[in-house]
């Protein structure tokens, strides 16, 4: 069955028989944990997105979307309309190899910055327009009220918070161990039906 957030939460306490206040209070951090859980673990493919934005001429920062969890590519079009792919590399290879921010060009590699923004260099000469394929965050069932976990991975959904909830409510080990391993068969479960990131051939610049 498909759960929606309000029967979700409904089906935590049933499992648990639990509606003191401070438990219930407790319930959306379970599922949101449980989700994360999943984003990480599965990295499912139906999680990725594209995304387009335009760099902004003499600024080396470029900022990522809000949703945006990692990077599978970043790219831009020249003025020729060319696609250009820009390489993945560390936030100090970046400012060793473009130490003056002032100075311009088409940009060759890009970095996390930081929590909001790419760095790149060389610094863009242009309003380059960009597309950046990435891993995103979904909205929570918690705030959506319904989302494609709850749709298609409700067990995942069910049994992750469960363990969530046992191990909130100190309860019995084996308990705790039994859910975690219907969560586990779930994911693998959910697995067979969606490619992982992990493994997958994505984009790299071929050597020179």
């Amino acid at each position: 069955m498909a759960y929606t957030y309000t029967t979700l939460k409904q089906a935590i306490q049933d499992y648990t028989d639990n509606d003191e206040a401070v438990f219930v209070s407790q319930i959306d951090n379970f599922i949101k944990n449980t989700e994360e859980r999943i984003l990480g673990e599965g990295q499912l493919e139906i999680f990725r997105k594209n995304a387009s934005a335009t760099m902004t001429a003499s600024n080396k920062y470029l900022p990522k979307p809000s949703d945006w969890l990692f990077t599978y590519s970043l790219s831009f079009t020249d003025g020729n309309g060319d696609i250009n792919f820009i390489q993945n590399k560390d936030v100090n290879f970046i400012q060793e190899f473009w130490p003056d921010g002032t100075d311009t060009g088409s940009p060759r590699y890009y970095s996390d910055y930081d929590v909001d923004n790419f760095i790149l260099a060389p610094t863009p000469s242009s309003n380059f327009t960009t597309e950046i394929h990435y891993f995103y965050r979904p909205t929570s069932i918690v705030s959506a009220g319904s989302s494609w976990l709850g749709t298609n991975a409700p067990t995942c959904l069910l049994y992750g918070s469960l363990v969530e909830a046992f191990t909130f409510m100190k309860g019995e080990p084996d308990m705790v161990q039994q859910y975690q391993q219907l969560f586990m068969s779930a994911m693998q479960q959910l697995g067979k039906f969606s490619n992982t990131a992990e493994g997958l051939d994505f984009y790299k610049r071929p050597s020179a």
